[in-house]
């Protein structure tokens, strides 16, 4: 796939990642939807295998998992032309998605530690909750129906079992998630067979 970016679409990507950092309420796992929607709908400079792999990819290593905005940023660079443009790519979405929620995070944590006590702190608290759970539910769909579009059945019944368990599992138990990760290809691979 090969793009062509200017610089005002450079400060695009900066710009919407600067700005989803500032609505990641729940962190930034939460905003994959509209990064979908900004990058492979809207501006057509990822496709749909290259958006689910990035996420895919980041979500195998260890530490925190803002890794596939990196590999957004650095795939929206390759496809404009190079590695340049690739470290160009994810420079700017690193840190149009880390700098505000990096200020943000450490000032309000500060705030609301000092004011834990108050009601108004309490009730924000237990409100955010569900939403935070409906946005992490919608980014299981939109991977799983990114899935159904690279030729995969998305009506297989034991893939669905085995992503229940696995949830279930990493919910209920103290099962390293690099054991369920194992577990889960290997069986995902002959469930696919």
């Amino acid at each position: 796939m090969n793009i062509s970016l200017n610089w005002y679409d450079w400060l695009g990507l900066f710009g919407h990642f600067l700005s989803l950092s500032l609505m990641a309420i729940g962190g930034a796992v939460t905003t994959i939807p509209d990064m979908h929607r900004f990058l492979v709908v809207d501006q057509h400079w990822l496709t749909e295998a290259q958006f689910a792999s990035s996420i895919a990819l980041a979500q195998t290593s260890p530490g925190p998992n803002t890794l596939y905005i990196a590999l957004f940023g650095w795939n929206v660079g390759l496809n404009a032309g190079g590695y340049g443009q690739a470290m160009l790519g994810m420079t700017l979405s690193m840190l149009g998605a880390l700098l505000p929620s990096m200020l943000l995070t450490y000032y309000a944590t500060r705030w609301c530690r000092s004011n834990r006590d108050q009601i108004g702190v309490r009730v924000f608290m237990q409100g955010m909750a569900p939403i935070v759970v409906a946005l992490l539910l919608s980014i299981g769909w939109l991977l799983s129906t990114a899935s159904n579009q690279q030729g995969q059945d998305i009506h297989n019944w034991p893939l669905w079992l085995l992503t229940a368990v696995t949830a279930v599992l990493a919910w209920k138990t103290k099962t390293h998630s690099l054991w369920m990760l194992i577990a889960g290809a290997i069986l995902g691979a002959f469930i696919s067979l």
